[in-house]
């Protein structure tokens, strides 16, 4: 059981934030964000769907070798097949974690055609089984905020009783409001027998636009788990957001008095990485982590601001990672602006790892008046990855675009260390692009993913 005040955060970025239309990330990524996740405090990390596709798999199972401190937890459907799946990802950790789940609503048991009795027992069959195989298992009742209340007290007895550790209580669809999110643990804590032997979580959507004020009652109310993603990614319009929960919790400790694990000071940079590597910009006004969070244009605004911060901020800007200077780097700037300004984005580099990326960031600053703070980790990340051997890197690019068709492609590859050049035409520059692509390769090959991302705004 955890302290009385202190709530637990789960972090379901790379299982159900990776659910959003488009923000598939690969194996490397998923590696790094559950490394920095680790780092920051993160109580329990999902680390994905085991029996989703091999990639998750060996994805969940590469987490919870290197995983320090948090629990990694894996999700199951309510069979056997699921549950033994998702146990052989997730053994590896020193802390493993089960979540099997189950829909309990009336419009989630007609898909499968289960009797309220034949799902009680698959519930009480499958916790069983989970539980025999890990001594830390999650029970979710998937849309339990639309399920009969008789029902969901029952379903929730059944799964405390055959071994369920933790409690998840999803607002799978964002219907409900903040109210009925703590009255619904409440109730549940008061009503159901041995709900005081385990830990009662909240998940939430944002539909609705209540998602963390959801969570922030549903604690109120009891929970002490609070399930969420960064920059509040995930299906539909998203999750609750780490980043909020966290720091409405330290801001407004004196009407909440609870505290998480969390590193605050850790949040930007990982906002900025897991929008980088989903390819989700984080809105300017978003809360905690947009551009404008900490901005103030209104001349009142500055004018108070610069006699006393606290007339128009609650929260300080280093509080969640921001640094208090405001450091211009450009190609006059030296290793001692280079070294500080790593050092704010979480690089702490000896004098033989700053020389090499010094090298890279002189050539970088050469080409634009201003470099920004993604250019800096993209450099970083390059850094981080140059031992590999890329068969392929583009040397050069030059798309000739127009009003008229045809567009053409000015390319230069280097393959295996020697340089080919081509040039070729298209109906559009991508198609233009990868015509000449083709041209350099005897076999034919098709297009199956393209994405483009901004590594940052430009100047």
């Amino acid at each position: 059981m955890t302290e009385k005040n202190h709530v637990l955060i789960f972090d379901t970025t790379l299982r159900d934030g990776e659910q959003s239309p488009g923000a598939t990330m690969s194996h490397s990524e998923k590696l790094e964000i559950a490394e920095l996740l680790d780092d920051m405090g993160v109580d329990i990390i999902e680390a994905g769907f085991p029996i989703a596709s091999e990639g998750d798999f060996q994805a969940v199972t590469e987490i919870a070798k290197r995983s320090k401190n948090a629990v990694i937890c894996g999700l199951s459907r309510a069979n056997f097949k699921d549950i033994d799946r998702c146990w052989e990802a997730v053994k590896h950790s020193q802390r493993p974690r089960i979540h099997t789940f189950i829909g309990t609503s009336p419009l989630h048991r007609d898909i499968p055609k289960l009797s309220k009795d034949e799902m009680a027992d698959r519930i009480h069959d499958t916790v069983t089984h989970a539980r025999n195989l890990c001594d830390n298992v999650q029970w979710s009742p998937m849309d339990a905020t639309r399920t009969e209340w008789d029902y969901l007290c029952r379903v929730v007895e059944i799964a405390i009783k055959a071994g369920a550790t933790t409690i998840n209580i999803p607002d799978t669809v964002g219907y409900t409001a903040p109210r009925e999110s703590a009255d619904i643990i409440r109730r549940l804590i008061d009503e159901v027998p041995g709900a005081d032997e385990v830990i009662f979580a909240t998940h939430c959507h944002n539909d609705l636009g209540m998602a963390t004020a959801n969570a922030l009652a549903a604690v109120e109310g009891g929970a002490r788990q609070i399930e969420c993603t960064i920059n509040g990614l995930g299906e539909r319009a998203g999750n609750t957001a780490l980043e909020e929960v966290v720091m409405a919790l330290k801001v407004r400790h004196d009407i909440m008095p609870y505290h998480t694990g969390v590193d605050a000071r850790k949040i930007m940079h990982i906002s900025r990485r897991v929008s980088t590597v989903s390819g989700f910009p984080v809105q300017f006004n978003k809360a905690i982590v947009g551009k404008n969070a900490f901005a103030h244009e209104s001349g009142i605004h500055q004018d108070g601001m610069l006699k006393n911060a606290e007339t128009f901020e609650i929260m300080r800007p280093e509080d969640v990672g921001l640094s208090e200077t405001n450091i211009v780097m450009g190609k006059h700037s030296g290793r001692a602006a280079l070294r500080s300004k790593l050092k704010e984005l979480g690089y702490d580099l000896a004098d033989n790892q700053l020389n090499d990326v010094f090298v890279r960031y002189k050539a970088l600053a050469d080409r634009k008046k201003e470099v920004f703070e993604d250019d800096l980790i993209a450099l970083m990340r390059d850094q981080e990855s140059g031992e590999e051997y890329d068969r392929i890197k583009v040397k050069f690019l030059r798309v000739i675009c127009g009003t008229e068709a045809p567009q053409s492609a000015d390319l230069t590859l280097s393959i295996d260390g020697e340089d080919h050049q081509t040039t070729a035409q298209g109906d559009g520059p991508v198609d233009a692009t990868f015509n000449a692509v083709k041209t350099l390769f005897p076999h034919e090959a098709r297009l199956q993913l393209y994405q483009v991302h901004a590594v940052t705004e430009g100047t």
